[in-house]
């Protein structure tokens, strides 16, 4: 199909059409993992419950690890169609899709037609992307929010005086960057104040600081941003000191959370995460910072710089996730864009074909997982989670080579629409796949166990643990036992809440009436010793116990 054609109105709106299908219609294929997924919809499936908006809690414990935002649009959906994998997803798909979007409109705005689509193609379907939009936690809300912010102050910029369209996109970037705020804190401030000031130090291009209308922005960004700051505070005065600065510079300057990873952790991340664009991204990059403009502002360059903060900034933190340079990703998607654009032949092909021998490895590579079971994780599991490995690692090579054979014939922006679709049906399979082993990652077995013997009123305990996925499944709460881990802040305000030590849980659990409890099967033998306990359910990963013996 020829270029023109490809970007007509109507092929882009059954492209859009068909990638939102695929992206929205396998959110609830899967069951809940742990931890972040089973925290979250937990958390928003307790304040549907309460209808407390104020104070987020977990397990029926203070949580304010992280602002509301995302908690809200959960608990929202789950008001209105019910607590599912579908609806706890809902939102980071949502936001993905929205990202997306967005990458069209700024590479259509920022470098023509094609880039618009390149850019939409290429960030819907790198790994990390792909991925992170389709599992529950808070990463893709803050990077669809930056990316409103970016794309507002990208196309806020021009010469002369800001226009009506202009000031509107930049106080869509106050907006972007209150709601980034809401959704996991004051690192969205940091980032994307570090970036302008590197920008301008880097290129002495001081225009951009006068177009940021600072005060109808700060009006909004506090509009939307601080009543729920203020009301946390008033209704919990031991909020401002967690949240500010126990969960913004501890967490950043020490290993108090135990995610320590060393400075270089980010780079494979990046070189993985940004599959199938990563060789790509190695000639496009440079040839941006070198390219200019015809006019003060040059957006790649604060694009790269952009870059360049995110990575430093998460480098530089004592705390590490993949997911959290998940920002760059819009950005970055935006420079390959333009710079596929620009790419001959020759090096397409190449890049295409480096893509197509890396998914023939992974295809001849995909049938060993189904040997690489371990108790928490067993043979059979393993060996259903390969199948899916192997169709995916084959949709993968046959995208590829299609791709490649459109390069050769000089098709350039059709090769890669058709490696990004290759690899977003690819990580797709890959993704519903794991869902194979939800019976070892997830407690929603032994929710569906448990579940018709607590209603009648049964305690449940979790001892030693606290299994992220089994209140949401449950639809309660449990007691914890000799547990605080990231509730400790919440149990310091609420003692009542847990039972501090097995030894307290004794007499009532050996004298009581009938009560479940679930552990670990590494610590049964130490418990067993202090509770008497029949053993009713077990997996992989867990062991749900009765305190006595039905007659």
């Amino acid at each position: 199909m020829p270029p023109s054609k490809l970007l007509s109105g109507r092929a882009l709106l059954a492209l859009f059409l068909a990638f939102a299908l695929v992206w929205m219609g396998t959110l609830g294929y899967r069951k809940l993992i742990g931890p972040d997924e089973g925290r979250y919809a937990e958390i928003s499936r307790e304040m549907a419950l309460a209808g407390d908006w104020v104070t987020p809690r977990l397990n029926g414990i203070k949580y304010f690890e992280k602002p509301p935002l995302q908690y809200w649009a959960t608990a929202a959906t789950f008001k209105a169609i019910g607590a599912s994998e579908f609806a706890a997803r809902f939102w980071t798909g949502l936001c993905g899709l929205f990202s997306v979007l967005l990458a069209w409109v700024a590479g259509r705005r920022l470098f023509g037609a094609a880039a618009g689509l390149l850019a939409a193609a290429v960030a819907g379907s790198s790994l990390l992307f792909n991925f992170m939009g389709h599992i529950n936690t808070l990463d893709m809300g803050l990077a669809a929010f930056l990316h409103l912010a970016l794309t507002g102050f990208l196309l806020a910029q021009g010469e002369g005086p800001m226009t009506q369209n202009q000031r509107r996109w930049m106080l869509a970037a106050w907006a972007g960057l209150a709601l980034a705020v809401l959704s996991k804190g004051l690192v969205a401030l940091v980032l994307t104040g570090a970036t302008l000031v590197l920008y301008s130090l880097v290129t002495r291009d001081f225009s951009p600081w006068r177009r940021l209308l600072p005060l109808p922005g700060i009006a909004l960004f506090l509009a939307i941003a601080a009543p729920w700051f203020v009301a946390a505070s008033a209704a919990n005065p031991e909020f401002a000191r967690f949240f500010f600065i126990h969960e913004h510079f501890e967490r950043f300057l020490t290993k108090t959370h135990g995610r320590y990873e060393p400075p270089w952790y980010f780079g494979p991340v990046l070189a993985v995460g940004l599959l199938p664009w990563t060789a790509m991204a190695l000639q496009a990059l440079p040839a941006s910072w070198r390219r200019r403009e015809g006019q003060a502002f040059q957006p790649r360059r604060f694009l790269l710089l952009w870059c360049v903060v995110v990575f430093g900034f998460f480098s530089a933190s004592g705390s590490k996730l993949p997911s959290y340079i998940l920002p760059l990703f819009p950005a970055l998607a935006l420079l390959l864009a333009d710079g596929l654009g620009r790419l001959g032949r020759r090096a397409l092909t190449a890049h295409i074909g480096a893509i197509a021998l890396i998914a023939a490895i992974g295809l001849m590579l995909a049938p060993k997982v189904a040997g690489q079971g371990d108790p928490g994780s067993p043979p059979e599991m393993m060996a259903a989670y390969s199948t899916w490995l192997v169709g995916s690692a084959a949709i993968w090579l046959i995208a590829s080579l299609a791709a490649l054979w459109l390069a050769l014939k000089d098709h350039r922006l059709a090769a890669p629409l058709v490696l990004a679709g290759g690899t977003l049906l690819a990580g797709q399979g890959a993704l519903l796949g794991h869902d194979s082993l939800s019976g070892a990652t997830s407690g929603w077995q032994a929710a569906r166990f448990l579940k018709p013997r607590i209603e009648a009123g049964a305690p449940l305990y979790s001892l030693q643990m606290y299994d992220q996925t089994l209140p949401f499944y449950l639809g309660r709460t449990v007691t914890l036992v000799n547990y605080r881990d990231e509730m400790d802040f919440g149990l310091r305000q609420e003692p009542d809440k847990a039972i501090a030590a097995v030894a307290d849980l004794a007499p009532r659990w050996n004298n009581g009436p009938e009560a479940y409890a679930i552990m670990r099967p590494q610590d049964q033998s130490f418990l067993s010793g202090q509770l008497q306990m029949t053993v009713v359910y077990r997996d992989p990963r867990r062991i749900v116990v009765r305190n006595r013996q039905k007659p």
